[in-house]
């Protein structure tokens, strides 16, 4: 009774009895058109037939069916990809609805000329045709209320859709689409199983394998290709996109967003459909995580990520709450990427998500104790800085007032509160730097490979080079420009740099992480380095466009602090590389320095930085002796 009485709650007293009438009528119209059919069929007079017990009778099955089946709240589920659970409640709610007809019908024990017809077949027809003629109501309602007339519903069966993979995404993305949550229709499934070939899913057929898409796009007339394939990375998803680019169909990407449980609305929130984005052509394979080590060290705690609202610090938002932490506190300045993120996560995992978004700056000192003595986290994730390189040329006190100095304020309220574990994100242009960027998280590294022996605090350091996607990097750029109409601008022909996608590097973070040993430089594995100008090729095709043809390319020279090329470690480094348990994660050996002097040096840099000149830039080179900075560009 008590879903019966929810369905009060849900919806207004008019629509639940416009629904109940309705119910009521078309089972009424479905008993008396089964005896009418069934008298037809064994040649008996219609006009013979007792019509009064007849309605009678039609009146008890309809009032008995209709309240049956919103007890049981058998239309709201019923047109929206049903599960096995609410298949199997359904049919139950069926046997017993119609065990409880037949019984009634026993016990009126009516006299009139239909009694030729076995009360068990009279009664099962009834609720058969009274289903499909109710259900096929809704499939109508639905369809009106998603089209608003009969002309865009026909445009909707016209869009016809290709569904890459048969496995329960494709089942989800064809279900979608025939209930009209989603525009289209699906006419074409192709799988590279060969078990599943030559068979159909939800009445859709599979027809082959990803390589004969170009032939069953003409075949089948496709304007739309959907991969349903939620774990399709690296080599594999670059070479289907490139696949279904040349039949010039609009792509779309069934993406797993979050972990699904066995009912519909939460398999329903957990996907979402977008279209295909260059970080897909140059995705990396699926990173494998000792997830036991990780969720060992995250479970249960309290975490503070700094620059929470960036790119990386997102991700690792993101990726954290897979391992379920006490609580995560988004720690940000800039309060916009913070308050998205925030929403983004409650949209995704529902209001109670173990998040806490406070405002404040790493180079607040007073703020950190605050935050940490009324939060009393465990971990930290350090993701705060600035990382832009020609803006820090030309602000270099800010870069070394952020970046150094910030660090150092988390890391000595870390150690007094007494943090288990400090992680500090740090980029391969920290290696023998040429700018200002790089020398500041150079000397992060030096900080935390300072605290690690000065306090308790398991602190470590994890290097790795550029993030797709990331706030200024390359790509952004290049996208901005090409739908601007060109030219797209590279410094050098020859430039090179080591990409990942941000989950990856967010993983990897977290899986470095678990690594019990502290002082440390973990560096990840970033695969080949790639050519920006093939990068930017790359992007002008998947736009549709042709290099040098519609989009011009243009060198502009390097700028100040840029390299040709980055590095991963310093040759110091390099010689005693030493390889983890994770093949992706190596551990650079420590490069010697002297603690002491290093935090007399503090102090000069302190010093330094209240005047934006040359004078912090020096101070900033003293300390790092592999720092070679371009003093003219300063001046």
């Amino acid at each position: 009774m008590k879903r019966f009485f929810n369905f009060f709650d849900e919806h207004s007293r008019t629509k639940l009895l416009v629904k109940l009438v309705a119910d009521f009528l078309i089972t009424l119209f479905s008993y008396l058109a089964v005896v009418v059919v069934l008298c037809f069929l064994n040649n008996k007079r219609i006009l013979s037939l007792q019509w009064d017990i007849v309605i009678y009778t039609g009146l008890i099955i309809s009032t008995i069916v209709v309240l049956t089946w919103n007890l049981v709240g058998k239309h709201r589920y019923l047109w929206r990809g049903t599960t096995n659970r609410e298949l199997i409640r359904f049919i139950v709610s069926d046997i017993y609805l119609f065990s409880v007809l037949f019984v009634i019908s026993k016990l009126l024990r009516y006299k009139s000329d239909i009694s030729f017809v076995p009360g068990g077949t009279m009664l099962l027809s009834t609720i058969l045709l009274s289903s499909i003629i109710s259900m096929s109501l809704v499939r109508f309602v639905q369809y009106r209320r998603k089209n608003s007339s009969w002309k865009a519903l026909i445009e909707n069966r016209k869009r016809r859709i290709m569904i890459v993979g048969a496995g329960w995404a494709g089942t989800y993305a064809i279900t979608a689409h025939k209930n009209g949550d989603k525009v289209g229709n699906p006419v074409v499934v192709v799988d590279d199983d060969p078990v599943k070939i030559n068979r159909t899913l939800i009445g859709v057929p599979v027809v082959g394998n990803t390589n004969d898409i170009p032939k069953y796009v003409k075949q089948y007339n496709v304007s739309k290709i959907i991969i349903a394939i939620t774990n399709l990375q690296g080599e594999q998803m670059s070479k289907l996109i490139n696949i279904c680019k040349d039949t010039d169909c609009k792509i779309s990407i069934m993406s797993k967003i979050k972990p699904y449980g066995d009912d519909e609305e939460s398999l329903k929130s957990s996907v979402s459909f977008r279209e295909p984005n260059i970080v897909d052509f140059l995705s990396r394979d699926e990173v494998k995580l000792d997830t036991e080590s990780i969720e060992g060290y995250l479970k249960g705690k309290r975490i503070v990520v700094t620059g929470g609202g960036g790119s990386i610090g997102s991700e690792l938002c993101r990726q954290i709450l897979k391992f379920h932490p006490e609580k995560i506190i988004i720690f940000d300045i800039y309060e916009n990427s913070a308050y998205e993120l925030q929403q983004e996560l409650i949209r995704t995992y529902g209001k109670d998500v173990p998040i806490k978004v406070l405002i404040g700056s790493v180079r607040d000192k007073k703020r950190l104790d605050e935050v940490f003595e009324t939060e009393k986290p465990s971990i930290i994730f350090h993701a705060a800085a600035h990382k832009h390189v020609p803006l820090m040329e030309d602000s270099p006190a800010e870069a070394i007032k952020n970046n150094v100095l910030g660090t150092y304020n988390l890391l000595l309220s870390a150690s007094e509160h007494n943090i288990e574990r400090f992680v500090q994100i740090s980029t391969d242009k920290a290696v023998n730097p040429t700018n200002v960027m790089g020398a500041t998280k150079r000397m992060c590294e030096m900080l935390t490979q300072c605290f690690a022996k000065k306090s308790d605090m398991k602190c470590m350091a994890v290097r790795f080079g550029n993030v797709l996607g990331s706030h200024g990097s390359v790509i952004p750029l290049f996208e901005a420009q090409i739908k601007s109409g060109g030219p797209v601008t590279i410094t050098h022909p020859d430039i090179i740099r080591y990409f990942m996608t941000i989950p990856e590097a967010a993983q990897l973070v977290l899986q470095a992480g678990s690594s019990g040993k502290s002082g440390e430089i973990y560096v990840l594995d970033m695969g080949e380095p790639v050519k920006i100008k093939d990068l930017a090729y790359k992007l002008i095709r998947f736009y549709g466009y042709e290099p040098d043809v519609d989009i011009k390319i243009e060198y502009t020279g390097l700028r100040p602090g840029e390299k040709l090329y980055e590095e991963l470690m310093m040759d110091e480094e390099e010689d005693k590389m030493v390889k983890t348990g994770h093949e992706k994660i190596f551990v650079a050996h420590p490069f010697d320095f002297d603690e002491e002097t290093l935090m007399k040096q503090m102090d000069i840099l302190e010093k330094s930085s209240e005047h934006n000149n040359l004078d912090c830039v020096k101070a900033l080179a003293s300390v790092i002796t592999t720092f070679h900075p371009d003093y003219e560009r300063n001046n």
